[in-house]
């Protein structure tokens, strides 16, 4: 009993080690760039490049952006994942190196090293931002100071938005880029793939990734999918990673089935338009100048109608003026007429005074209403962002339940297992003592027999031979006489 306890204790500490340990596939494929050949064809065209060989032109709308369009980065055991929505992005954003064409758009050169996402990032206290990394550079200049990229190509986000699955609705227009960039550091965080003899950079530190964002990234478990496509569920990004070899001398060169020249390639803004978040941003970038320019032109005309009052005004009081000093050379009647019309005029000045002071109040007003209004705007995406970071946490806290369940189901399941096989093998045993038991009483009958049919056989062989021995006769005695 004491041995079965033991037993029992040890296949459950196994259970859980291989439980709470990240698995991954010990077997990999090992294939060629046909499979990138075959697998990509339905989603672009293969043009023969001069300078790179077989490139890949991918069919989406204006506006796409490899590391950016359709898809977002999660935190898994290999580092930062860029997780794409489209049905092919196993191969393009973990293979290979990408490079932009004026008038075609951005173009995929294929290569031999996987990784989580061939990028390059850099960070601040306000932003995270990354951008593809090009054909044809050196990793260690990809990862350094050095590495300069057009500005438009660079992705950035604020650090609280970071991590987001629509992430895409959360970028920071690239109007902003150079500044940004200006005041961001490189990411340096390289790890080695001594399996793959291969380095990458694995992105953000996910301590100051947390701090920053306010939330906890638990890590993704990456598992090697048996074929070409990538699925993220139940904590696990299951996706297709083959060992690519390069084809040797003796061996048929990989070459896509069909290969288009770039001259019969749609041009980049002759494909289906799509709104992209830039777009978006530049919309209502637009749409918030023209209402400001709206405001400072009703500002002025507010400005030249009551300069044009105020003209008339000075006008009018001139003229009054010099009416003044012609009546007064005429007689002092008229003299006093005009001290009456000038108190009249001080008057209306002041009411014009007066009606300016509460015209300034009451665009002030206006101006604190505008105000609040925006504070209010601010303090309403802040309880929105606390509701969503509060029912993330509710998700999360619920999910570690249901894990824990079906976890402690597991546990009760094997343990359950274990002692059905161990009556089995209980009953294996009395079976097996009992025919045991049985042989050897059939050994021990037929041995039995086997000597009595050999007395049996004895007997009949000694009376057969008393049977043949030939009677003795009596010798004759003579008598003497």
């Amino acid at each position: 009993m004491k041995h079965t306890l033991k037993l029992l204790s040890v296949l459950f500490l196994m259970q859980i080690v291989t439980t709470v340990s990240p698995q991954k596939a010990t077997a990999q494929v090992s294939i060629s760039f046909q499979v990138f050949y075959d697998d990509l064809s339905p989603y672009g065209n293969w043009v023969d490049n001069s300078t790179y060989g077989y490139v890949w032109v991918p069919d989406v709308a204006n506006g796409f952006s490899p590391y950016s369009t359709n898809g977002y980065w999660v935190f898994t055991d290999e580092g930062w994942t860029w997780v794409s929505n489209y049905s092919w992005g196993w191969a393009p954003f973990h293979y290979g190196r990408w490079y932009y064409e004026n008038y075609y758009g951005w173009v995929w050169i294929p290569d031999y090293q996987w990784g989580p996402g061939w990028v390059t990032w850099r960070s601040s206290n306000n932003y995270y931002g990354w951008a593809p990394i090009g054909p044809g550079v050196n990793i260690d200049i990809a990862y350094g100071n050095g590495y300069n990229l057009p500005y438009n190509q660079w992705t950035f986000v604020r650090n609280r938005d970071f991590g987001r699955t629509n992430i895409n609705n959360y970028y920071i227009n690239n109007t902003k880029n150079v500044t940004i960039i200006n005041n961001t550091t490189v990411i340096n965080n390289i790890r080695v793939d001594k399996d793959r003899n291969t380095r990458y950079n694995t992105g953000p530190d996910r301590n100051e990734a947390e701090k920053r964002a306010g939330k906890i990234f638990k890590p993704v478990v990456v598992k090697e999918s048996n074929k070409p496509g990538q699925n993220l569920r139940n904590g696990e990004l299951e996706i297709y990673k083959p060992r690519i070899e390069k084809n040797n001398d003796g061996q048929r060169k990989s070459a896509p089935l069909k290969v288009v020249r770039m001259e019969d390639v749609k041009k980049a803004d002759q494909r289906k338009p799509a709104v992209t978040p830039q777009q978006r941003n530049d919309q209502q970038n637009k749409q918030q100048q023209q209402q400001q320019q709206q405001q400072r032109n009703d500002q002025q005309n507010k400005q030249q109608q009551q300069q044009d009052k105020d003209k008339k005004r000075n006008d009018e009081l001139n003229r009054q003026q010099q009416q003044q000093h012609q009546k007064q050379s005429d007689d002092q009647q008229k003299r006093q007429q005009q001290q009456q019309d000038q108190q009249k005029q001080r008057n209306d000045q002041q009411n014009t005074i007066q009606q300016q002071q509460q015209e300034k109040q009451r665009n002030d007003q206006l101006r604190r209403q505008q105000q609040q209004k925006q504070q209010q705007q601010v303090n309403d995406e802040q309880n929105k962002q606390q509701q969503k970071q509060q029912e993330q946490q509710r998700n999360d806290q619920i999910n570690r339940q249901e894990q824990q369940k079906q976890q402690q189901q597991q546990r009760n399941d094997q343990q359950n297992q274990q002692q059905q096989q161990q009556q089995q093998q209980q009953r294996d045993n009395q079976q097996k003592q009992q025919q045991q038991q049985q042989q050897k009483q059939q050994n021990k009958n037929e041995q039995q027999n086997q000597q009595q049919q050999k007395q049996q056989e004895q007997q009949r062989t000694m009376q057969q031979n008393k049977q043949q021995q030939p009677v003795k006769q009596q010798p004759v005695r003579r008598r003497n006489g």
